[in-house]
């Protein structure tokens, strides 16, 4: 595709590189080329943040003078020669893993926050999303991503006169955004359609490109579709149930089709949220159709090259349907697929014999899936729970659900004093390899050094929330004499906390406004004050969020707190990557386990920032005494114990934070908490990177997942077809199977076991029996020990003697026999979830 001929105005030749550099997000974390777009309209620069309206806008005589600038044409040419660099330098992946282990992976997602630029996100979900895709160019790994286009995105926020939030949806026209139209090979436009009741809908595609990561995005809005239809991919998170149904046939379906017509075979899919579960559907159904296979067939073929990360923490958060709603749009489908729609209802419940069980997403991605992710340890273990009803009968710790820790791509988010700092001690964007060696060199940082980082940082975001609040206030009408008044207090000198996050009950994001009269001495002491940075949206129609915005405007008008506490509107990523690059202390207050990871206190680490926060999420596994601060006991409870975590909080901000911030030695600088900023940045910044994320998902989920798809895909899925066949067949004889008597002797150093297994007309070959305990301690393993089959026992058909040995270091009854099923290329309980206890 030759992007020129898609810029509706024609540039002087020697500025036509401008294209590709507009075109590649890569300058949202790549800031060589910003003087470019300065130069080019700094007003709009500064306004936008997009060189793609600013190619589209800048002035035609600013073009034809600086085509004849020849020292930005020199800029423009070292920016141009240092992409195509960037695009053919040797990568991570490609040293790490051999050709041909991995070919391509389709990343789905709802959403997908990179910049403002490109407004199809909403909050954490899209964010790391984004990261995803940026950190993946980096290292090389060959991902693609797949979403949608909305027509308005998520809103944009505004306080009213008494500090009550507003909503405004402007439209994403595609012309103004950094995406150009997919065409085919004859240069049409790329069109894919989903089957709706009674029609089909038209999807156009549009690709944006990150780095070496292109992201393909599907929309409604053709003119073959009906006026209804052309807003299936109006808005993010919005409408009823039968829109969002709709958006996840586009996502899922469409997305999948999208890359059939691409000719871009997958060996991998990876689904970001259960939104997109019905690509299991469409991946299993062109693989039938190829092979001419039965779809159970096909489904354990597919299945094994699907990753589904979940990120909910409770059940509340999955995606359910009405089973009417679903019969209405999947009926026509489930004839394509060749099984019963009751057969295909069946896929997203406990139950598949409950007719009125809802449609789960979460359960059709784990029933798709050869592996299934939470989003940290602690939301590993809490999915572990909340998946446990499809794995009936298997302890809670065995089902089978891992975890990957997000992290987030710190390019995106680090100051250029930081990228500076990063860089002199790593080289030239060191977050394109394996970070060895660099919390060492952190850790030889001398004090003042990083003080005067610090410093720097927290200097740079005052200046700009003074700028911020000036216009947020301006727009309100508040006069100049009485803006200057209430905004230009913000002190670089003072301790600045920050708290900026989605304003949801859960959340807590009003916890410290538990005992006003304690927060406000602790912001106006004296000798030690403190000042508040507060952003955060609430969703339009929780109005619970909207009255948590409302009380922190109440709040800092009532007080009088302006010099101390700023509330600033519209919190985005632009305003995100301010923050983070200047707070000192992020505060994060959620009510354990509903966090599932959480990235916003990760983003302060790399820009010297530390964290007091909740036991939960990404910082219940990051947490030590010297690198920040941990609210609560790292237990759950209900909102009854707000009032203790509040006072925990205040307590902790007077007797711990506060003092140390200001014990300051004779050059100025506390020791102390440069001691924990030091600690942090080298512990924590590499730790919870998207560069170990997405080396981690690469390691450990992609290439195991791309060797098991093609050998199950191989010689006409004959291997998905020899394991559908034994799965149907231990299904159809495991009722019969039955233990016997049980026999427990030994010595005082060791217990044996002999145990009568029955198994009726089941292969012996198609089992293991197990010895099983509990851990012997909290944090321990459970232990598993595999009994061998000894003699057949006299007069039984197909019985078998099953006999162990263990080391007799806790008593005989803490051990219980079992029957899993048993199969070389069966993942067990994901693949199939029988078990059989002796009671």
């Amino acid at each position: 595709m030759d992007p020129h001929r898609y810029l509706p105005r024609q540039l002087p030749q020697p500025l036509e590189g401008l294209v590709e550099l507009a075109l590649d997000l890569r300058w949202t974390w790549h800031r060589g080329a910003d003087p470019i777009w300065r130069a080019l309209d700094e007003e709009l620069w500064e306004a936008t943040g997009n060189p793609w309206v600013i190619l589209e806008d800048a002035p035609q005589r600013v073009l034809e003078s600086l085509a004849r600038d020849e020292d930005f044409i020199q800029i423009l040419r070292a920016q141009h020669t240092g992409r195509l660099s960037y695009l053919q330098d040797t990568t991570w992946f490609e040293t790490a893993h051999a050709a041909g282990e991995l070919k391509r992976v389709a990343y789905f997602s709802m959403e997908f926050g990179l910049s403002e630029a490109l407004p199809i996100y909403s909050g954490g979900l899209g964010i790391l999303a984004g990261d995803f895709l940026k950190s993946a160019s980096d290292l090389g790994v060959p991902v693609i991503g797949v979403g949608i286009l909305y027509q308005q995105g998520y809103f944009h926020q505004a306080l009213d006169a008494s500090g009550h939030q507003l909503e405004f949806f402007p439209y994403n026209d595609p012309a103004m955004l950094p995406v150009q139209p997919v065409r085919d090979a004859k240069g049409d436009r790329l069109l894919v359609t989903v089957d709706l009741p009674g029609r089909s809908l038209y999807l156009q595609a549009w690709q944006a490109q990150i780095g070496r990561i292109t992201l393909y995005l599907l929309d409604s809005n053709y003119l073959l579709n009906r006026p209804s239809d052309r807003g299936v991919t109006s808005e993010l998170y919005g409408g009823g149930s039968e829109l969002r149904l709709q958006q996840e046939l586009v996502l899922g379906i469409g997305g999948y089709r999208l890359l059939s017509a691409l000719g871009l075979d997958c060996e991998v899919c990876h689904l970001n949220e259960g939104h997109a579960a019905f690509a299991v559907l469409e991946r299993g159904l062109m693989l039938m159709k190829r092979e001419r296979i039965r779809f159970d067939e096909a489904l354990q073929a597919t299945r094994a090259g699907n990753i589904f990360t979940t990120h909910t923490p409770v059940a509340a958060g999955f995606d359910r349907f009405p089973p009417p709603l679903v019969a209405q749009y999947l009926e026509t489908y489930s004839r394509e697929l060749g099984i019963p729609l009751r057969d295909l209802l069946a896929l997203g419940r406990v139950d598949p014999s409950d007719d009125d069980e809802p449609f789960n997403m979460a359960h059709l991605a784990v029933r798709g899936a050869g592996h299934v992710n939470g989003v940290s340890r602690l939301h590993g273990a809490v999915s572990r729970r909340l998946f446990a009803s499809l794995f009936p009968r298997w302890p809670e710790r065995e089902v089978p659900i891992g975890h990957v820790t997000n992290g987030i791509h710190v390019p995106s988010w680090t100051s250029a004093g930081a990228d500076d700092l990063w860089s002199s001690l790593g080289g030239f964007e060191p977050w394109r390899g394996t970070l060895e060696g660099l919390n060492g060199r952190i850790r030889s940082l001398g004090a003042e050094e990083l003080w005067g980082f610090r410093t720097r940082g927290r200097a740079a975001l005052i200046t700009s929330l003074r700028e911020r609040m000036d216009r947020q206030h301006a727009g309100r009408g508040v006069r100049p004499e009485e803006r200057a008044a209430r905004e230009y207090c913000l002190d670089p000198n003072i301790l600045t906390l920050g708290f900026a996050r989605r304003f949801a009950s859960y959340k807590r994001p009003t916890l410290l406004l538990k005992n006003p009269e304690r927060l406000v001495r602790l912001l106006t002491h004296p000798e030690t004050p403190v000042q508040l940075v507060v952003a955060g949206k609430a969703h339009p129609r929780d109005e619970a969020g909207r009255q948590m915005v409302a009380a922190w405007s109440r709040f800092i008008h009532e007080r009088k707190l302006f010099h101390r506490v700023v509330f600033v509107e519209d919190y985005d990523i632009t305003l995100a990557s301010e923050l983070v690059q200047g707070i000192d202390l992020w505060l994060n207050t959620p009510r354990r386990p509903w966090e599932a990871s959480g990235t916003s206190g990760m983003k302060v680490l790399a820009n010297g920032g530390l964290n007091l926060s909740v036991l939960d999420g990404w910082w219940a596994e990051a947490y030590a005494p010297e690198v920040g601060w941990a609210l609560g006991d790292g237990r759950e409870h209900g909102p009854e114990w707000d009032a203790r975590d509040a006072d925990q909080l205040y307590q902790i901000l007077e007797q711990e934070i506060v003092p140390v911030f200001y014990a300051r030695d004779g050059h100025g600088i506390p020791q102390a908490w440069i001691e924990r900023m030091r600690e942090s940045m080298a512990r924590l910044t590499l730790q919870f990177s998207a560069n170990r994320m997405v080396r981690e998902y690469t390691t450990d989920y992609y290439v195991p997942a791309a060797a098991a798809f093609r050998r199950r895909s191989a010689n006409g899925a004959a291997a998905a077809r020899q394991l559908a066949a034994w799965i149907a067949d231990v299904e159809r004889k495991w009722s019969a199977l039955r233990f016997g008597s049980i026999e427990v002797t030994g010595t005082p150093d060791q217990h044996r076991f002999e145990v009568a297994v029955y198994l009726d007309d089941l292969a012996p070959e198609s089992v293991r029996v197990e010895l099983y305990a509990e851990p012997a301690t909290a944090d321990g393993p459970p232990e598993r020990h595999i009994m061998q089959r000894e003699k057949p026992l006299s007069g039984a058909i197909n019985g078998y003697l099953y006999t162990a040995s263990v080391r007799a270091a806790r008593p005989s009854h803490d051990y219980t026999p079992r029957i899993v099923p048993e199969h070389a290329e069966a993942r067990v309980p994901l693949d199939v979830g029988r078990v059989l206890w002796q009671r």
